[in-house]
């Protein structure tokens, strides 16, 4: 399998962005366009990271897409999310990302944005799904995730629990 995308885009809040997921499900059933793992990545109000999935999560394919979403932030605002070092281990793998980015999406978070990531398989579907979020009011980027990066947070993500879980 060649790498996958990660399809990311900022919302202005959290309910934007649920909103904006829950559209794109109906779209998704609508238009017969294969499910793809959602998640939505927001600070809480004590400036914590909480993620939830809102979309497709048989599988590991679920909590795969939290911990991807959780490796795009500074490691100071972790704290309380995952249990464990595969999120350390999935910084090293190829996420795409650098410290700037990591930071800069840290500071739109801190302030009172959501960001959405979907995992998906081929250029069409970054296009397809990047045109949907950018149509329901996100600003969207892409980022490269490793097989390798997948490999090591499926393997991890049964004994990893989120917060809240």
């Amino acid at each position: 399998m060649a790498d996958r995308q990660l399809v990311l885009a900022i919302f202005a809040n959290e309910a934007d962005a649920d909103a904006a997921v829950e559209d794109l499900k109906a779209w998704q059933r609508f238009n017969d366009v294969a499910l793809r793992p959602i998640g939505v990545l927001v600070l809480d109000d004590k400036g914590k990271i909480k993620e939830h999935k809102l979309g497709q999560t048989s599988g590991g394919k679920g909590a795969t897409i939290g911990l991807v979403l959780a490796a795009l932030t500074p490691p100071t605002l972790l704290a309380g999310l995952v249990v464990g070092g595969i999120v350390g281990h999935l910084r090293h793998q190829s996420l795409g990302l650098n410290d700037e980015d990591r930071d800069r999406i840290a500071a739109e978070l801190s302030g009172g944005k959501a960001a959405v990531g979907i995992l998906v398989e081929s250029e069409e579907e970054v296009a397809m799904f990047s045109t949907q979020l950018t149509d329901r009011g996100g600003t969207t980027e892409t980022h490269t995730v490793s097989d390798e990066a997948l490999a090591a947070v499926a393997a991890a993500a049964p004994e990893t629990p989120a917060a809240g879980a």
